[in-house]
């Protein structure tokens, strides 16, 4: 049994991209075409999560020509370079199965409006650690 929690630990990646059901998302995955490798982006918006250490997923839908497509991606993937928010969502539900049922404009997701003190704390976070890299070394 502790074999199989030590190769799990293996494959788990250090750093997850933050980001929860409602988002609106651009996946960035890596795609191996023979010899050739190329990063395609899959943006849509977050319906499911899933938990289970290595095994966590999300589920994102998208419309492609008038047909909507839902893509499962495991979050500890070796094959998924990042996850953008493009558009954080107000919901209330962990899945957003109904919206399946939905058309047009009754299939937004309301935006998350972030308050002006959370985009300065982060702005500040994020500040110090630029810095820190463009001062020059004694």
């Amino acid at each position: 049994m502790n074999e199989i929690r030590a190769i799990e630990a293996s494959q788990m990646k250090s750093e997850v991209d933050n980001f929860k059901v409602g988002d609106t998302v651009k996946v960035h995955f890596k795609i191996i075409e023979g010899k050739t490798e190329r990063i395609q982006i899959y943006e849509g918006l977050v319906i499911a999560m899933k938990n289970s250490k290595t095994g966590k997923t999300f589920m994102v839908r998208k419309n492609s020509y008038g047909v909507g497509v839902e893509r499962v991606f495991p979050i500890h993937s070796p094959r998924i370079a990042k996850v953008e928010v493009v558009r954080p969502g107000k919901v209330r539900r962990a899945k957003l199965y109904y919206i399946r049922n939905k058309i047009g404009k009754g299939a937004k997701i309301k935006e998350l409006i972030v308050s002006r003190k959370a985009v300065a704390k982060a702005t500040t976070e994020q500040k110090p650690q630029a810095l820190k890299s463009d001062s020059p070394s004694e």
